[in-house]
C-alpha cells in the first residue's frame, strides 16, 4: 500500500558520493520505478495507472514531450515518466486541515522535495491579506476575488498570465482567448525559459520555430549529433530511439561538458539482452567547454566548405539565401581560437568532421545546453548552417531536433500562448470570436518579473508550473512577487510558489492528466502536441483526487464569465460542457488543425504540417532558408573563477524533486553539491568533500550567493562546474539573458568559491 508523506524535511547536509555510472536504465531503473510508484499509489493503482501511460486509448505522460511511435510497448514509459505519473496519481492528500497546521511561514522554510511529497491539493484555498494561513474558499468566491482584482487594474497590461507546459491544447486556447478578450498579450510561458532561443533561431533561418524531424527520421539517420542534452535523465525514452538508429547503422556524436551515463550505454529495460548488456551509444564524445558550441560548429562549417564537393550546391542554390556572406565569415575561422573556446583537441574535431562528411543524412538534437547562453540564438543558427550546407533539411533521416522538455509546451505555443503573437493568428482569432485582440507585444517571463519588481504589474495568474522555483535571480524574483496585489496558481500539488505570494493568494486545484474528466456533456478528453508535431488525445482513468477539483478548461471558462460578465459573447459555458466545441473553434483559427475532432479521434492522432520538412518550402522573409554569420562568441573567465551550469538531478523533473539522489552521477542523500574538475579543484584549493559558498559574479556588482555546497570532484570539462537548480537559480542574474530570445543564461554563470 502507499506510504505516508515525510513528516519532516530530510537532512541534506552530508550527501554521499560514489563514482559515476557508465550505463543508464536497466534493472536499477525498473526497481526504482516500482518503489516510487508503490510509495505513492500502492500496487493495484500502480498497475492500473502505468499501463495506460502513453497508450493510444490512455493518457499522455505529464513529463517530457518525447513522441511515441505507432507501435507501443505495454510499458510505454520511462523511469522519470513513471515518477511524474506516481506523484500526480498519489493517494496522499493536502486538505484544508493541512493548511491549518502549516502556516505560510512554515511552508516557506520547507524544501521543494517536502512540499511536493505532501500530495494532491483537494480544495480551493485563499490566503487573505495580512494572514499567514490559507483557508478553504468556494469556487464562486475565488473567481469573484480574481474578477475584483482584475477589474480594479488601471490597465489590462497590469496583469500577467503565465502558462506551464502541462496545460492541454484546449485549456491553452481558451486561456489565451480569455486573456486577449480581457485586453493584454501578457502571456509569458515556460518556453521563455527553455526553448525560446530555438524558436527565435529557427523562425529566422527556416521559417518555423519547431523541429523538422519525426521518430522515423531518427531511425533512418546516418549521423545524429546530440548537443547540450542529457537524454538519460531528461528524455529517457529518446535512448530507445537512439538505440534503434544505432542498430540500423547510425553514428552518434555527443557534445556536452559532462559525460552522461545514458549516452555511454543504454540498458533497454524492454529486452532481456538490453538489461544485461545494453548498447553503447556514443561513437564520439566531444567534452566541450560550456558555451563553446558556436565556435565548434563554425569551425566544422568552415571545414565542410573547404572539403571540396562536400556541400549540396543544388540545395544551396535553389533553397537558401546568404551563402556567400556566411562562407566569407566562416573562412576567417581560426583553429587556435576554436580550441581555446571549446577545450577540444584538433583530432577530436577532425574525427567529428570525418563523420559529418561520411553522412548523407544528419540530424542535430539539442536542449538547454545550447539554449541558455547569451549567444544561444547565434549558436543554434550555426547548427542550422551545418545542416543547410549539406542539404539536411527536408530530406528523410535529416533535420533539426530541438527536444522540448514539458509534455505540451510546444502545443501551448501553437495554441497562441505567446507574448508576441503573429498578426495572422490574431486576425483569425478576432474573426472567429468577434473580438479585437490587442496588437502590442506583451511581457515574457523575464520582463514580467521586472514589471512586478517595478510596480508595472500587480496580478500574476499562473496556469500550472512553479513560477518562483523556475525563474532566475531568486531573491529579486521573490521580492517582485511579494509586491503583487494577487497571485493565483492553478495547481495539482504544493510547490514554492504557494509560499511566496502577493498580498492575497489563491490556490485553484485542478484535474491532472491521470484523472477522469466528466463534464455536462459526458466524459471528456484533451489533446497535446509532442516535440515532433504529433497531436493526439489524452484520457485520464482515475477518479479525481477530490470532488472539489475543476478541470483547467472549466477554470478558464468560469473565470472568463466572472471577469468579462455581459461584455463577452464567447460561449464559455458551452466550452466548459464539451471540449469538442473548443476543438471546433481551434480548427477554424489555427492552421493545420482543420477537421480537428475527426482527425484526433483516429488512434495515434495526426501530424501537423511543416513546410521545410514536407515541401522544402521556407516561409521566411526571404522565402528561402537563411544562412547567418553572427560573430563567434564564447564565455571568458577571470582568473580563479569557473563557469557554472545549472542542471537537473536524475531524481527531478524541471522543478519537481522526486528524491535526493542523482544515481547516474553517484550522488545520494542531498542536492547541495557542486561538481568540479579535479584539476580545477586543485588549483582553487577545493578538496573533495569540503564545503563552499558559490558566489556569482555579474557586471551589476551585486553579490549573489548560494551557501553550503559540498565539493564533488567530477570529470567536468576544464574551467566548468555544475550544480542543481532550483537551488542555484539565486546565482542567475535577471538581466543575464540570451540575445533576441531573452531566455535566462542559466548555463553561463561565472562563480567564485568562498569557504562555507
Amino acid at each position: 500500500m502507499a506510504t505516508k508523506p515525510p513528516a519532516g524535511d530530510p537532512v541534506q547536509d552530508a550527501p554521499q558520493v560514489a563514482p559515476p555510472k557508465h550505463a543508464a536504465a536497466g534493472l536499477p531503473a525498473i526497481g526504482h520505478t516500482l518503489r516510487i510508484a508503490q510509495e505513492q499509489m500502492g500496487l493495484a493503482r500502480t498497475a492500473r495507472t502505468l499501463l495506460k501511460v502513453n497508450q493510444k486509448s490512455g493518457f499522455d505522460c505529464p513529463g517530457c514531450a518525447w513522441p511515441e511511435g505507432d507501435k507501443r510497448h505495454t510499458a510505454e514509459f520511462c523511469e522519470n515518466g513513471a515518477k511524474a505519473v506516481a506523484e500526480e496519481a498519489t493517494l496522499r492528500r493536502v486538505t484544508p486541515s493541512f493548511f491549518a497546521e502549516h502556516p505560510v511561514s512554515d511552508l516557506a522554510g520547507r524544501s521543494g522535495y517536502w512540499l511536493g511529497q505532501q500530495g494532491r491539493i483537494t480544495q480551493p484555498m485563499l490566503l487573505g491579506e495580512g494572514s499567514d494561513r490559507y483557508e478553504a474558499v468556494s469556487w464562486e468566491r475565488a473567481f469573484a476575488i480574481i474578477a475584483e482584482e482584475l477589474k480594479a487594474l488601471a490597465s489590462p497590461d497590469e496583469a500577467l498570465f503565465y502558462t506551464s507546459g502541462r496545460t492541454s491544447n484546449e485549456a491553452a486556447f481558451l486561456f489565451q482567448l480569455f486573456v486577449r478578450e480581457f485586453g493584454t498579450n501578457n502571456l509569458p510561458d515556460c518556453s521563455n525559459m527553455c526553448h525560446e532561443s530555438s524558436g527565435s533561431a529557427l523562425n529566422e533561418t527556416i521559417g518555423i520555430g519547431k523541429g523538422s524531424v519525426s521518430l522515423e527520421d531518427l531511425h533512418q539517420a546516418d549521423l545524429i549529433i546530440v548537443a547540450g542534452q542529457n537524454p538519460g535523465t531528461n528524455h529517457p525514452r529518446m535512448l530507445a530511439a537512439l538505440e534503434k538508429a544505432k542498430s540500423a547503422g547510425a553514428k552518434i556524436i555527443s557534445v556536452n561538458p559532462l559525460p552522461e551515463a545514458g549516452m555511454e550505454r543504454f540498458k533497454n529495460p524492454q529486452t532481456p539482452l538490453g538489461m544485461l548488456k545494453g548498447t553503447a551509444l556514443n561513437d564520439l564524445f566531444l567534452q566541450i567547454r560550456i558555451g563553446g558550441d558556436q565556435a565548434l560548429f563554425r569551425l566544422l562549417n568552415k571545414l565542410v566548405i573547404e572539403a571540396g564537393g562536400a556541400t549540396d550546391e543544388e540545395f544551396i542554390r535553389e533553397h537558401t539565401h546568404g551563402y556567400e556572406e556566411f562562407a566569407a565569415a566562416a573562412k576567417d575561422t581560426d583553429w587556435d581560437a576554436t580550441l581555446t573556446a571549446t577545450g577540444l583537441t584538433r583530432p577530436d574535431i577532425e574525427r567529428a568532421l570525418a563523420m559529418i562528411l561520411a553522412s548523407k543524412r544528419t540530424i542535430v538534437c539539442w536542449a538547454m545546453g545550447l539554449t541558455q547562453h547569451k549567444h544561444s540564438v547565434a549558436t543554434i543558427r550555426e547548427v542550422v548552417n551545418l545542416l543547410l550546407l549539406r542539404g539536411n533539411i527536408g530530406r528523410p533521416g535529416a533535420g533539426v531536433c530541438p527536444v522540448r522538455g514539458h509534455s505540451n509546451v510546444q502545443g501551448d505555443r501553437t495554441m497562441g500562448i505567446f507574448e508576441r503573437p503573429a498578426p495572422a493568428f490574431l486576425d483569425a482569432l478576432d474573426k472567429e470570436f468577434g473580438i479585437t485582440s490587442p496588437r502590442g507585444h506583451g511581457f515574457d517571463v523575464v520582463r514580467s518579473i521586472q514589471a512586478l519588481r517595478d510596480g508595472e504589474a500587480k496580478v500574476l495568474f499562473a496556469m500550472g508550473g512553479n513560477f518562483v522555483g523556475a525563474t532566475p535571480d531568486t531573491e529579486v524574483t521573490e521580492a517582485a512577487i511579494r509586491r503583487a496585489s494577487l497571485t493565483v496558481h492553478v495547481s495539482t500539488k504544493l510547490n514554492r510558489s504557494h509560499a511566496v505570494t502577493g498580498r492575497r493568494a489563491l490556490i485553484l486545484p485542478t484535474l491532472g492528466r491521470t484523472d477522469k474528466d466528466v463534464q455536462a456533456s459526458g466524459k471528456q478528453f484533451v489533446t497535446v502536441e509532442d516535440s515532433m508535431g504529433m497531436v493526439h488525445s489524452s484520457r485520464g482513468n482515475l477518479a479525481p483526487a477530490s470532488p472539489h477539483l475543476l478541470s483547467e478548461p472549466a477554470i478558464v471558462a468560469r473565470m472568463a464569465r466572472a471577469v468579462l460578465g455581459g461584455a463577452t459573447r464567447t460561449p464559455w459555458e458551452e466550452f466548459e460542457k464539451d471540449y469538442a466545441a473548443v476543438r471546433d473553434r481551434i480548427s477554424r483559427v489555427v492552421p493545420g488543425f482543420e477537421d480537428f475532432n475527426a482527425r484526433v479521434a483516429r488512434p495515434g492522432g495526426f501530424q501537423l504540417p511543416h513546410a521545410p520538412r514536407d515541401e522544402r518550402r521556407f516561409p521566411t522573409k526571404t522565402g528561402k532558408a537563411n544562412f547567418t554569420a553572427a560573430p563567434v562568441e564564447y564565455p571568458h573567465l577571470p582568473p580563479g573563477r569557473l563557469l557554472l551550469q545549472t542542471l537537473r538531478s536524475h531524481d527531478q523533473y524541471n522543478t519537481t524533486i522526486y528524491g535526493l539522489d542523482d544515481r547516474y552521477r553517484g550522488i545520494t542523500g542531498g542536492r547541495r553539491v557542486v561538481m568540479v574538475n579535479p584539476e580545477d579543484a586543485a588549483e582553487l584549493g577545493l578538496a573533495d568533500g569540503s564545503y563552499t559558498d558559490l558566489v556569482g559574479e555579474w557586471r551589476d556588482g551585486v553579490e549573489r550567493r548560494a551557501p553550503g555546497f559540498r565539493v564533488v570532484h567530477y570529470p567536468t570539462a576544464r574551467g566548468c562546474a555544475a550544480a542543481y537548480y532550483p537551488e542555484t537559480n539565486v546565482l542567475v542574474p535577471l538581466d543575464s539573458t540570451a540575445d533576441t530570445s531573452n531566455t535566462p543564461a542559466s548555463k553561463s554563470v561565472v562563480v567564485r568559491f568562498e569557504p562555507a
